[in-house]
Order: C-alpha cells, then sequence, then structure tokens
C-alpha cells in the first residue's frame, strides 16, 4: 500500500494501492507512520507520489459504503490523521502529483508545502460536494489557505476539477511538468530545501505553518460522528451508490 524510495537524504513516500491508490483506512494509517517515519530514521525532506497517470482517486467509495458505523469512525480519525502528519511533518514535503488527483488525492496535497503537477489532461480538484459529501472547515481552509477566498468559495462549493493550467494559474499547484518529469521536479525542490541550514529552516516553517498545523489538530470526536453522520445520511448514501453504479458502467 505504500512504498519507500530513497534519494540521498530525501525519502519518496509512494502511494502503492493499485488501481487507483484509493483511500481506505489501512493505507491512510501507513502513510501517517511512514510520513513520522522519515525524520526519526535521518531524512531531510519528503516527496509523497503515486503512480503515472493516478496520483490518488481519492476515496474507496465501493469499500467505505460496506463498512459499519464503527469502522466509518476509524475511516475519519485516519483520514484527517493522515492530513495532521503532513501538515505537521518537521520535514517539508512535496507532492509529486502524477496524474489525476480527486477528491482526497487533491486533500494530501492540500497540506504538502509544495505541489508539483502533471501538465495536459490531468485534473485536480475537491469535487466532494458533486458525490453529496460535505469537505468540512480543514479541507475549506486548508484549500483557502492556498488559492484565497474567492476561489476558495468558488472552486468547493462547485465542486470543480481543474485542469493543471488553471491549477497553476489559481495557486492550487505550484508547478507543472511533462508527466515524466514530475517526481524529477519535485526531487529538485526536497533537495533545495534539504539543503537550507536545518535549525532556520524548522523555525522558519513551524511560524509559516501554524495555522495549517492548529486547523488539523482540531478535531474532536464530536467532529468525526458530524462526518459519520453525514456520511450515513439518506442524501449521500444514494448519492454515493448511484455514483458507484455508473462507475461499474463505466
Amino acid at each position: 500500500m505504500i512504498e519507500t524510495f530513497e534519494h540521498g537524504n530525501i525519502r519518496e513516500i509512494r502511494l502503492a494501492r493499485p488501481p487507483a491508490n484509493a483511500l481506505e483506512t489501512e493505507i491512510l494509517r501507513r502513510l501517517s507512520g511512514a510520513i513520522r517515519a522519515a525524520a526519526a530514521q535521518g531524512a531531510k525532506a519528503i516527496v509523497l507520489s503515486g503512480r503515472p497517470g493516478m496520483f490518488s482517486a481519492g476515496l474507496d467509495v465501493p469499500h467505505l459504503l460496506q463498512l459499519s458505523r464503527e469502522q466509518m469512525l476509524e475511516f475519519w480519525r485516519e483520514f484527517f490523521g493522515a492530513q495532521q502528519a503532513i501538515a505537521a511533518s518537521p520535514l517539508p514535503v512535496a507532492a509529486a502529483i502524477t496524474g489525476h488527483s480527486p477528491a482526497g488525492g487533491a486533500v494530501l496535497a492540500l497540506h504538502c508545502d509544495y505541489r508539483v503537477m502533471a501538465e495536459g489532461k490531468y485534473k485536480i480538484g475537491l469535487n466532494e460536494v458533486q458525490v453529496g459529501l460535505f469537505p468540512g472547515p480543514i479541507i475549506y481552509g486548508a484549500l483557502k489557505r492556498l488559492v484565497g477566498t474567492r476561489h476558495a468559495d468558488r472552486l468547493l462549493s462547485g465542486g470543480v476539477m481543474l485542469g493543471s493550467a488553471e491549477a497553476v494559474q489559481v495557486g492550487f499547484v505550484d508547478r507543472i511538468v511533462p508527466e515524466a518529469e514530475v517526481l524529477a521536479a519535485a526531487l529538485e525542490w526536497a533537495r533545495h530545501m534539504a539543503g537550507l541550514p536545518p535549525r532556520a529552516l524548522a523555525q522558519t516553517r513551524q511560524m509559516a505553518r501554524a495555522d495549517l498545523i492548529a486547523l488539523t489538530a482540531g478535531m474532536r470526536e464530536s467532529d468525526y460522528e458530524a462526518m459519520n453522520a453525514a456520511w450515513f445520511s439518506e442524501e449521500t448514501q444514494t448519492t454515493l451508490r448511484q455514483l458507484v453504479e455508473r462507475l461499474k458502467k463505466a
């Protein structure tokens, strides 16, 4: 589910759950563990990557629809826990967005320090509302931090999926390159960050990311229960099951 590769003092953490790197409880738990382990094991920066053509397809909806309420509560804890692990990492984190990145895939990228995306046909965005999901204040806050209030309102409320050119224009991603160059570009940024004076870098990142860290650390058990109530609502369940049926026919 998670693979790691060493590029000198840069650790690449690759999502590896074929066919689409869809997110469920265990891959998120392993991702959080891998992020936290990188610093303890001597890495100086992290690159989070996916497979060619698909960074992550977002939540594994067909799988999650089979879970009980208690199992879904555990999923929400791991989903937001992964966001917190990325946001609060003491190491700079670059997202190598190697292809499509809707919904949950985009959420992971939002919490990184830097985002390199494959140019061309690929899409990124937070389309939760299109499938009956309420994204919540943490995801909205992380998006607003990147693109500003006006773009965040438009993108989140409409569930807009962006092509790479518009994504870089509005600030959703930082750089676009050909698909074959995404990992190299992310590693280039990571090496630059790893070469900076470590104390000054750590203090500056802590200051600059304090708002994001506080945002992701703010989830309470009642918030997970509210997410669960929304997930199991008639509207959301109906919309998600219709989505699954469309995917089966595609």
